[in-house]
């Protein structure tokens, strides 16, 4: 077996090209129509992403697998094809786990690639062993060793299938040392790559029977209190158009899911997110697309939504539906289901229309609680609470018109305050914790973003814990000169500063701080600083306004710490119940 090293182009013998593991790998995946790989390089995958870069597929090199999953992840949602991380193997591939496992929970298509120890030496003790199939499988739609380099682009052709098919998620590739080192000649390489190209059909969605359709318009039509949730999964399947058809048609009042905002402006006046709990409490009948019954919709039960309600769902995955036993399941494709629902109902139009009493009281609610949250946000309050810059932050953002930028936000008052005050008006213009609640996702889902759209600016709105986890990924942004504004909410700690009652500040570690503490007024602009990025310190309006304006106007990576009263916020955000 010959072995070619990072720089040397492909090899020759007897006047044929020979090509080895890596470069097959990254043959198959640039084949496929991947151009955009995120990873950290070690042993034994350096090869593969130099390669694969030779081959026109861009790579994005990270410090940390998981900031890296993440970005893959969150790439697989913005633009609808997989993402695709690369790790060494294993610790890598352990760290590469939140991203594989934050694909699966979120839905997104994702495909992680590692590489693994020599098979001869597996089980002896070898260089970072681990029964990697073994580890992912929990987190993976579809896992595959290639125990050989002929193996290999159906490996790549299937994993990158699955991943996007169905409901999408995170699909696992393992390369062993000894596979990235076998040869085979280019005409041999060039006919499986060919073949492997029978994967690439996507499997086919159950079409929706035409009585399913006519019974969910005469629900929606025939209800008093009619609601339309959409979620992440309307999003990524595109539907938006679609959406904005039905609600117009109809003129029924819709709830969009955190990562759903956006699909349809939140300043539209049939939005419900300002009125939800009357929305969700008193609607007779709830098309919910492309979003899960779970806790995020306090899984469709009481008390929050009413023991009578029906829910239509949809969803592309049949087992979903079984699970939730809605009063009518629609198996399919969001944009390809509303599809059918709209043509149905322009066949036979209905409209509720604005004196509707269920549309007044949702519009009613919603303007009330409106006015009293801005006249929250018309307080300017100094030192900061998590109100007075959230709303110099949004205004900030409506001023930039269209594209809009895409927002990243994690954190617990941080992410909470964000999603009730910071305006979507696009699609796909929202990043946060999502279906599983991860925090550490900021830095990795604002590199996916900029990667992904680079005609919009990226601003991350963080609180200090969340930013906390992937921090150092701001050397990434400098080094790739990325279009991303970082805005730290620094609070002093997770959730705040030392909130202990005088009674558990007992025992032998009593003078230690707080488990929820931080060091008080951190430097976090000066990180930034360190590799060349633009560093701010604000603490009042005057200086938030001209940070942002500045960082905005110069789309170059820039982290701007604003100072919040450390005992602003609640402990656990809006779950304190569950801590």
């Amino acid at each position: 077996m010959a072995d070619s090293s990072d720089a040397n182009p492909p090899t020759t013998q007897n006047s044929q090209t020979i090509l080895d593991g890596n470069q097959l790998i990254a043959k198959a995946l640039a084949r496929f129509g991947v151009d955009r790989m995120f990873g950290v390089v070690g042993i034994p995958v350096t090869s593969l992403a130099t390669r694969a870069v030779s081959l026109g597929v861009r790579f994005i090199a990270f410090h940390n697998e998981q900031s890296a999953g993440y970005a893959a992840s969150a790439y697989g949602f913005l633009t609808g094809r997989p993402g695709v991380l690369l790790t060494v193997s294993g610790p890598g591939c352990v760290h590469g786990l939140a991203g594989l496992s934050n694909a699966m929970a979120n839905a997104w298509p994702m495909v992680m690639i590692s590489g693994s120890c020599d098979q001869k030496d597996f089980g002896r003790g070898d260089f970072q062993e681990l029964d990697q199939i073994a580890a992912v499988k929990p987190f993976s739609k579809f896992s595959v060793k290639a125990k050989s380099i002929k193996e290999i682009p159906d490996c790549v052709f299937q994993a990158l299938a699955k991943a996007g098919s169905g409901r999408p998620g995170g699909c696992y590739l393992d390369f062993p040392s000894d596979v990235l080192h076998q040869t085979i000649s280019e005409s041999d390489a060039e006919s499986l790559v060919a073949a492997a190209e029978r994967f690439r059909e996507p499997e086919k969605v159950v079409n929706v029977p035409s009585s399913q359709i006519e019974e969910a318009v005469s629900l929606l039509r025939h209800a008093e209190r009619p609601l339309i949730v959409f979620g992440k999964g309307a999003a990524f399947a595109r539907a938006e158009d679609e959406l904005g058809k039905l609600v117009e048609r109809t003129g029924i009042p819709f709830l969009p899911t955190p990562m759903g905002k956006g699909l349809l402006p939140d300043t539209h006046e049939l939005a419900a997110t300002a009125a939800r709990s009357l929305a969700i409490g008193k609607c007779d009948v709830a098309l919910v697309v492309g979003a899960r019954l779970n806790w995020l919709l306090h899984f469709g039960e009481p008390p929050k939504w009413s023991k009578d309600v029906k829910f239509i769902l949809v969803d592309v995955d049949k087992e979903e539906i079984e699970l939730r036993k809605p009063h009518l399941g629609l198996v399919g494709d969001a944009k390809l289901v509303l599809e059918k629902i709209n043509k149905e109902i322009k066949d036979d139009p209905f409209c509720l229309g604005k004196s509707h009493s269920w549309v007044e009281a949702i519009s009613n609610k919603a303007k009330d609680n409106v006015v009293k949250m801005e006249a929250q946000l018309a307080k300017e309050v100094v030192p900061f609470n998590f109100l007075t810059p959230m709303k110099i932050i949004r205004d900030a953002i409506s001023g930039l018109g269209s594209p809009a930028p895409i927002l990243v936000s994690e954190g617990a008052n941080t992410m909470d305050v964000g999603r009730g005050v910071l305006v979507q008006t696009e699609p796909r213009t929202r990043l946060d914790a999502g279906t599983w609640g991860t925090m550490g996702v900021g830095l990795g889902y604002c590199i996916a973003a900029a990667v992904a759209s680079p005609d919009r600016l990226v601003v991350a709105v963080e609180g200090d814990s969340g930013f906390g986890f992937s921090a150092m990924e701001v050397e990434t942004l400098v080094r790739y000169q990325f279009p991303v504004v970082v805005i730290v909410f620094n609070n002093g700690g997770v959730y705040g500063g030392d909130r202990r009652s005088p009674d558990e500040i007992s025992g032998p570690y009593k003078d230690d701080p707080a488990p929820t503490s931080f060091v008080p007024s951190a430097g976090y602009h000066t990180l930034i600083e360190a590799f060349g990025g633009k560093g701010y310190l604000v603490g009042t309006p005057e200086e938030l306004k001209s940070a942002l304006s500045e960082s905005f106007s110069a789309r170059k990576p820039a982290v701007i710490n604003v100072i919040i009263d450390p005992y602003a916020g609640a402990e656990s955000g809006r779950l304190q119940h569950k801590n």
